[in-house]
């Protein structure tokens, strides 16, 4: 089939039908750079570098997965994620609009937990202990604002209320006026120094307070401060509520105390769906375990009807329902008034399940839509002016030969194109470069051949035995030129990262394509020329 000129024309009109095909039916994805959106690189967040080497990349391994499950579920088309090096992902979002949303969902830890709510009379017991904890840890300037602070007997009325019962009666237990027994605790607090105890104070219920919102990040920094923990009451877990609760004019924020160790985690999670409750008119995520974790929360809510479970999340507590009822391997999160939009969010992060270690963002990069189409332009003008010198010059220099090798150089484009479309490798702003560096390379081979047949003509051969013998001794070099290429087309895909393997997919792409059509399609051309004349008629190159 190769020897004949209808065979090698065959050959020719199929491959680019295929090209062609391709190219109008998929069309060629483009990069980030050329279509706007977002770089993320992400690794394991291991600030001290205490993390075992082999730990860490089976970590990244395992992420890696769960990263490309959360973004297929998000729906953002052509998303790039990739392992780079041993401990870095590298995560490309073409044509993201939302991007807070977007990085909310890759960063998101998604540790969904089950806790116990246990009872506040622990941590009310220890106050005193911790007060003492928080003075003696305090520098002098602090513990002396915290005094005045703590003298203050009203402000300890209004930061705190304790409250208890079922969320469902959330408003009206909050809204609740302080017993006379828990005024009585206030002025003697007010009393002493008490900078936990003012913020903090016992009231009666069942495991949570409210804390005015002002407050939440000096309470915070009063339990982190050295040798609070070592006093905190032992067998609880403070965690913080997810939302803040409006009374009035102020904002308040639960803490609740949880038993230290969950009951069930997300790793027994089946599925997660977001929701509406038409009963209270607020935004869930309904969830269904497997059947290990149902016959587990069957058997906890049957033994604590009348208590409370918290559903803790990323270590904040989302809901904590009073049991009614022993319950199944169904529920869900309530999250209030939230949007459905990020319910939709935390039932995908769900379903992708929890990271097997926490990852941060390390680099980040935006490219807007605008400089995409600048890219494009730009990128475009390149190529035409590349093609047009390129012409001119093959033309101007080999006359009849260089127009001929400018017809393969047409075939080449299309074949390239459509080879990025078949393959649905992303063409970026570098690969534009590789794309006209490779067209290069094309000509070069071309030089090569028609210099080895003007050699062979200038020795006294016909016209035939030249170009077959200028085709035959340029084949080694172009051969050897196109393989050194290839291979480092093939380093710098495995070793780099979005643009310097966009460059390579298109550099090693294209040096087939042009070996192709340098080779193939331009001795096909000049078979035909050569069979339309008389065989000892001189040919121009």
């Amino acid at each position: 089939m190769f020897g004949t000129i209808k065979g090698r024309i065959a050959i020719i009109l199929a491959v680019l039908a295929v090209a062609l095909g391709a190219l109008l039916t998929r069309g060629v994805t483009r990069g980030l750079d050329l279509q706007g959106g977002m770089y993320l690189a992400l690794e394991i967040d291991d600030p001290q570098n205490q993390m075992d080497p082999a730990v860490k990349r089976e970590n990244i391994d395992k992420n890696l997965e769960i990263l490309r499950n959360r973004i297929d579920q998000f729906g953002v088309a052509e998303p790039s994620v990739q392992k780079v090096g041993d401990e870095r992902i590298v995560v490309q979002l073409p044509g993201i609009r939302d991007e807070e949303r977007a990085k909310g969902v890759i960063e998101r830890q998604a540790f969904l937990e089950w806790k116990l709510v246990k009872p506040g009379e622990p941590v009310t017991g220890a106050r005193e202990r911790i007060d003492r904890a928080v003075m003696a840890a305090l520098p002098a300037t602090e513990r002396a604002s915290a005094e005045r602070d703590s003298a203050r007997g009203e402000s300890v009325r209004d930061l705190l209320f304790q409250r208890g019962g079922a969320d469902s009666a959330r408003a009206d237990t909050a809204g609740a006026a302080a017993s006379a027994d828990t005024a009585d605790t206030l002025g003697a607090a007010a009393e002493a120094a008490a900078p936990f105890s003012s913020l903090l104070l016992q009231g009666g219920g069942e495991g949570e307070f409210l804390v005015d919102e002002a407050d939440v990040e000096k309470l915070n920094r009063f339990l982190a401060l050295p040798g609070v923990k070592d006093v905190l009451p032992r067998g609880v877990d403070l965690k913080w509520a997810a939302e803040t609760i409006s009374q009035g004019a102020s904002l308040y924020r639960s803490l609740y105390v949880l038993a230290p160790e969950a009951f069930i985690t997300g790793d027994q999670l089946e599925d997660a769906q977001a929701g509406r409750d038409p009963q209270y008119n607020q935004t869930i995520v309904s969830f269904e375990l497997n059947r290990a974790g149902g016959r587990v929360f069957d058997r906890v809510t049957s033994q604590n009807i009348g208590k409370r479970i918290a559903i803790v999340l990323d270590n904040q507590v989302h809901s904590a329902p009073q049991v009614q009822s022993r319950i199944g391997a169904r529920g869900q999160i309530e999250m209030g008034q939230a949007p459905m939009e990020a319910a939709r969010d935390l039932a995908l992060v769900l379903r992708a399940g929890a990271f097997t270690a926490p990852l941060h963002i390390v680099e980040q990069r935006s490219v807007g839509p605008s400089l995409g189409a600048d890219s494009i332009r730009q990128g475009m003008v390149a190529g035409i002016i590349g093609v047009l010198l390129v012409v001119a010059i093959m033309v101007g220099v080999y006359r009849c030969s260089g127009f001929r090798a400018s017809v393969g150089l047409v075939g080449y484009a299309i074949i390239l194109l459509g080879m990025l479309a078949v393959l649905g490798a992303t063409l970026t702003a570098p690969g534009i470069a590789g794309f006209i560096l490779s067209l290069g390379m094309a000509v070069d081979a071309n030089v090569l051949i028609f210099e080895r047949t003007r050699e062979e003509l200038m020795a006294g051969h016909t016209t035939r035995l030249a170009v077959d013998a200028g085709f035959k001794h340029a084949m080694s070099a172009i051969i050897d030129s196109n393989l050194t290429t290839v291979i480092t087309g093939l380093i710098l895909y495995k070793v780099g990262t979005g643009p310097v393997q966009g460059f390579a997919v298109t550099l090693t792409l294209g040096v087939l394509a042009s070996f192709f059509t340098a080779v193939f399609v331009t001795r096909t051309l000049y078979l035909i020329y050569l069979d339309r004349h008389q065989a000892g008629e001189p040919i121009s190159i």
